[in-house]
């Protein structure tokens, strides 16, 4: 199977190209140099113990940035607790053991995590095998899969938990349990409770009454997509810097006033007309992100 990783320096992302290919089912014993664990690291399917935001530390992080593969440019994001996603799974192992992953850490292929396109890392998610009703949990920690289309790769002991590790692929769905706080200090500490404290501040958002659905723009008319507001400035520049270059839009931060206080709205700009931002929100990179008009 063909996979990439994407590893991050602070301000240049470069991409590294594996490339390998294996039939279902003819590996077996470690990797090359590695030792296989006695018992891989593992994830509880108990959202409670989990974040229901993302931390600051991994919203910001650079594999949340815009990135390319094969000509189609991927927006990484986060999704809320309970998002289901159906499509195809495949794993990944020895060619990819030992090697780094998008997010720094070394690639194991016997513990539980999975390559996403775009869902952040540390990303808890249940698989579900929709031919045999096995499941597991894993959490993301690399970009992929890039083939067709499969939607999510698998660690080798993650695929053998759902039964898939001959088969090679299989149908499932994927569903977002929460975020875990992967810091460098508690790596060793899985599975157990996160810091709920330490995620981001974001202000409820207001739903647009009024979608914009005309065709034809009025002069001196401009087009944005809010994807979020926040209580606190210091997340609204976060998020700005993250999403500040998004395949020629920009991000900005609009200081507003509601009956609750004072709101920073982040907006993506730089759309031509009506119809164009229209057509990116339905790609559906932003979950409840609404279109605003400037006139």
């Amino acid at each position: 199977m063909n996979k990439f990783t994407i590893l991050f320096s602070i301000t240049i992302i470069s991409f590294f190209t594996a490339c390998s290919t294996r039939g279902p089912g003819t590996y077996s014993g470690a990797a090359p140099g590695s030792n296989q664990p006695s018992a891989p690291k593992s994830y509880s399917e108990d959202s409670n113990i989990y974040n229901t935001s993302l931390s600051e530390q991994d919203f910001t992080h650079p594999t949340m940035r815009s990135y390319v593969i094969y000509g189609i440019r991927y927006y990484p994001a986060p999704a809320s607790v309970g998002d289901e996603f159906n499509g195809l799974a495949s794993w990944y192992g020895p060619d990819f053991h030992g090697k780094l992953t998008s997010n720094g850490e070394t690639y194991n292929m016997y513990d539980m995590t999975a390559a996403h396109k775009t869902l952040p890392m540390n990303t808890i998610v249940k698989v579900t095998n929709a031919n045999n009703g096995l499941n597991t949990v894993v959490r993301i920690n690399d970009r992929g899969p890039f083939v067709g289309t499969r939607i999510i790769d698998l660690s080798n002991t993650a695929a053998k938990e759902i039964g898939m590790l001959n088969a090679g692929t299989a149908p499932v769905k994927v569903e977002v349990l929460g975020y875990y706080n992967n810091n460098l200090n508690d790596r060793n500490d899985v599975g157990s409770p996160v810091n709920k404290n330490r995620k981001i501040d974001v202000a409820a958002p207001t739903i647009d009454p009024r979608p914009v659905e005309k065709k034809e723009d009025l002069p001196g008319t401009s087009y944005a997509l809010q994807i979020a507001s926040f209580s606190k400035i210091e997340s609204a520049i976060k998020t700005q810097e993250a999403f500040k270059n998004n395949n020629g839009y920009r991000a900005e931060i609009k200081d507003m006033e509601n009956e609750n206080g004072r709101i920073f709205k982040v907006w993506i700009k730089g759309f031509k007309n009506a119809q164009e931002v229209k057509e990116y929100k339905d790609l559906g990179y932003f979950k409840n992100a609404f279109i605003v008009r400037e006139d």
